[in-house]
């Protein structure tokens, strides 16, 4: 299992690189676009741009994430079940421990945040602390950590920049002067934008499964981690709307997507046999050889998600209890 498990994560990692190349790619398209038609600027300089916006992203990222939450990290004396928790996992993963965060809100999920692996963050919130069991938190804390390992989560924090940038521009050429100049530089922002949203959220999707492989590598078990996705997913699709509203800028780093959970219902159904609101290990076991089926509609809401489909995570999940 681990040489396929490192064969994995290197795909990962191209993956992952390769999408974010093609993201810069963009923003320094649009750039020299601009800078072209205002007449000013070399290449160089438009390299330079881009890089220092992504540096003040990446350096205020997690001060952005923390504030959105609320997160107020905990001391081993306040919680010292999570400490025990993250301190096995970090070490069967071979980090550094990352600091342990509680956000105070009662949408049920866990997130891990960080510009390196030294600076990891992993927070959970108090709605997922009511929800979940003990082993079913460690798991879904061994996803959050795999996260760190694998520091995807920082070239998501990277990353997701690129399109709110060409967003912003294009926005701007809206209400600017309307000129030929402008309205070639608007079409190339919303170009860049769409361009982007789409790789973003693709990278997103694909360290979504490799952190849930690496959950299992690290010490959570597959049907924990299975039952601990199901209920959440049933947790988020009850939320107030507004409360989703509040931290849809930040839901990337979530274990699921919020927004797309009341969508996922009706198709997880087919995973809990007995209907007792958990995947017990014996249906695990069951939906390695079990054909399943995903609606149309979810199957389109999924490439515009920023998580995959859940029958298809679980359905992975089951394929990893069988190794």
């Amino acid at each position: 299992m681990r040489q396929v498990y490192k064969l994995k994560r290197f795909l990962l990692t191209l993956r992952i690189w390769l999408a974010t190349a093609l993201l810069f790619g963009i923003l320094y398209a649009i750039i020299t676009v601009i800078c072209t038609y205002l007449g000013f600027g070399t290449p160089l300089i438009f390299a330079v741009m881009a890089i220092v916006v992504v540096f003040a992203q990446y350096m205020l990222g997690p001060v952005m994430v923390e504030k959105v939450m609320g997160v107020h990290y905990v001391s081993h004396h306040e919680a010292p079940n999570l400490h025990a928790m993250v301190d096995e996992l970090a070490m069967n993963a071979g980090i550094p421990k990352p600091k342990v965060g509680i956000a105070e809100t009662s949408i049920p999920n866990a997130f891990a945040f960080g510009r390196t692996k030294g600076d990891g963050r992993v927070c959970v919130t108090r709605g997922i602390l009511n929800l979940l069991d003990e082993e079913e938190l460690k798991a879904v804390l061994g996803h959050e950590i795999s996260h760190i390992r694998h520091n995807d989560m920082a070239v998501m924090t990277l990353i997701s920049v690129v399109p709110l940038i060409c967003y912003w521009i294009f926005i701007s050429t809206l209400f600017g002067d309307r000129d030929s100049d402008a309205g070639i530089i608007g079409i190339a922002a919303l170009v860049g934008y769409l361009l982007g949203q789409l790789l973003v959220l693709f990278v997103s999707r694909v360290r979504e499964y490799y952190a849930d492989e690496g959950s299992v590598e690290i010490g959570g078990k597959p049907h924990k981690l299975a039952s601990a996705l199901y209920k959440l997913v049933y947790g988020s699709a009850n939320l107030d709307k507004r409360q989703v509203k509040e931290v849809e800028g930040v839901k990337a780093f979530f274990v699921n997507d919020i927004s797309d959970a009341g969508n996922e219902i009706n198709d997880l159904r087919q995973l809990d046999s007995n209907m007792d609101g958990v995947i017990s290990e014996s249906e695990l076991a069951e939906l390695r050889n079990m054909k399943t089926s995903i609606g149309t509609g979810s199957k389109i809401m999924e490439l515009l998600s920023t998580h995959p489909n859940m029958v298809k995570r679980i359905k992975r999940l089951a394929e990893l209890s069988d190794t």
